[in-house]
C-alpha cells in the first residue's frame, strides 16, 4: 500500500508555501503570523498598530495584526527549554488576542497521536457537510486491527463489531485508540481525503500522513502486515530486525516525520477551533467536550494546572528505542478562571530524559502560562484604577 501524506513545506522552504495558488488574503495572513521562518515566534509577530490593507484584489482586504507576545512569558519559555537541554518545540497562543510565544515553534516535530485531532476535525467536517453522520453505523472487522493501544479491537468477533462514528471519535480522542482512529480515516476517505480537508480549512503546518499502523511500521523499519494487528506480533517482528535497519528507519522519520507538525501551527489551529472557525457549533462543542474528557497524560500539561483552571488536550507518545522516546507531546486549550483561553503545545522530538523530567517540563510550561495570566490580570486591575 502506498502511504499517502499531506506535506507541509517546513521552515527550510517556507516561501514555497506562499507561492501556492491561494488567495492573497491567505498568503498575507501567513506572512503576518509566521513571517521570518525559524527562531522564536515571539519575535515574528508585528507590533500592535493599524490594520494592514491590501489592494491586490477587487476589494481591499483588512488583516488584523496580532500584538507581540509578552516578554516575561517568552523569557520563561526560553529558560525552560534551555535548561531541559534537548530539542523541544513549545508554542503558546492567546486565543482572543492572537499573540504567540514559543521556542522553535516553527520546527517540524513528530506528532504521534496528536494527529488524531486532525482526523477528528476532518470527520466532523464531513458530518457538517452531510457526507457522514455521527450516528452512522460502522462495522469493524479483522481487517481493521491496528497496532499498540487498540482496545476497540478486543470487541471484534468473527461477525465483526458494530459501532457508530460517535463511538469511534470518543475512543480515538479520549482513549487514543489506534484502531478507532484508523477506521475513522477510512470512513473519511483515507489519508489523502483527510489531507484535502485540512487544506480546505487552511490548516497549514499540520499533517496526518498515514494510517497509524502504517506510520508505526515505517518508524520501526517494517512494512505493515495484517497479522501484526494480533497480540504482540508487531513487537515480535520489530525485535527481529537488525539494529541498523531500525536505526536508519528512525533517523529518516525524525528528519522528515510523516506525521509532522509545527507547534505554532497546532496552537493557531486550536485557537481557530475554540473560536468556532473550523466546524459547526455542534461539531465544535462535540470535539471540545471530547478533549476535556481525555484520559491520557494526566501528569503532562494537566499536571501543572492551578486550581480553577481547566484543560482540553490531546497527547502523543511514540516508540522507545535504546533508552530514548520519540514524539512525546501534549497539546491543548488551557482556560483560566475568568474564561481566558490559551492554546499550548509542547513537543519533544526524541528525549533521553527520564519520565519525571519530561513531565516537569510540561507542567512548568502550564505554570508559566498561568503566571502570565496572573500578570495580565494585575495589569488590567492597575489600569482600571
Amino acid at each position: 500500500m502506498r502511504m499517502s501524506r499531506r506535506r507541509f513545506r517546513s521552515r527550510r522552504s517556507f516561501w514555497a508555501v506562499l507561492r501556492r495558488p491561494r488567495t492573497l488574503a491567505c498568503a498575507a495572513a501567513l506572512v503576518v503570523v509566521a513571517g521570518g521562518a525559524g527562531g522564536f515566534v515571539a519575535s515574528q509577530h508585528a507590533v500592535p498598530g493599524p490594520q494592514v490593507r491590501l489592494t491586490g484584489g477587487p476589494l481591499p482586504v483588512a488583516i488584523p495584526v496580532a500584538p507581540p507576545a509578552p516578554k516575561a512569558l517568552q523569557d520563561e519559555l526560553d529558560e525552560l527549554v534551555r535548561d531541559y537541554g534537548e530539542e523541544v518545540g513549545v508554542a503558546v497562543t492567546e486565543v482572543s488576542e492572537g499573540w504567540t510565544a514559543g521556542v522553535d515553534a516553527e520546527g517540524f516535530y513528530p506528532q504521534q497521536s496528536v494527529s488524531k485531532l486532525w482526523v477528528a476535525i476532518a470527520v466532523l467536517k464531513a458530518v457538517d457537510e452531510g457526507r457522514l453522520s455521527v450516528d452512522q453505523p460502522v462495522l469493524m472487522t479483522e481487517a481493521d486491527r491496528s497496532v499498540f493501544y487498540q482496545p476497540v479491537s478486543y470487541n471484534i468477533r468473527p461477525g465483526g463489531f458494530s459501532t457508530e462514528i460517535s463511538g469511534l471519535l470518543r475512543r480515538a480522542i479520549v482513549e487514543s485508540d489506534n484502531a478507532a482512529n484508523d477506521k475513522l480515516i477510512r470512513e473519511a476517505g483515507g489519508p489523502d481525503a483527510v489531507g484535502a480537508t485540512l487544506d480546505r480549512l487552511a490548516l497549514e503546518g499540520v499533517t496526518v500522513g498515514a494510517y497509524e499502523r502504517d506510520l508505526q511500521a515505517q518508524v520501526a523499519g517494517l512494512t505493515w502486515q495484517p497479522h501484526y494487528g494480533v497480540g504482540w506480533n508487531f513487537q515480535a517482528a520489530r525485535e527481529q530486525l537488525p539494529a541498523q535497519v531500525r536505526e536508519a528507519a528512525l533517523k529518516a522519520y525524525l528528519e522528515d516525520p510523516l506525521d509532522g507538525a509545527q507547534p505554532a501551527a497546532i496552537t493557531r489551529a486550536l485557537a481557530r477551533l475554540h473560536k468556532g472557525e473550523l466546524l459547526s457549533p455542534a461539531s465544535t462543542q462535540r470535539l471540545l467536550d471530547l478533549l476535556q474528557d481525555v484520559r491520557t497524560g494526566p501528569r503532562r500539561l494537566k499536571g501543572g494546572l492551578p486550581p480553577g483552571w481547566t484543560i482540553g488536550h490531546k497527547t502523543g507518545t511514540g516508540q522507545d528505542y535504546r533508552g530514548a522516546s520519540v514524539g512525546i507531546n501534549d497539546v491543548g486549550l488551557l482556560t483560566a478562571p475568568d474564561g481566558r483561553t490559551y492554546a499550548v503545545a509542547v513537543m519533544m522530538r526524541r528525549t533521553h530524559k527520564p519520565v519525571p523530567q519530561r513531565l516537569a517540563l510540561m507542567q512548568a510550561v502550564t505554570r508559566a502560562v498561568a503566571a502570565e495570566w496572573a500578570r495580565s490580570r494585575q495589569a488590567e486591575a492597575v489600569e482600571a484604577d
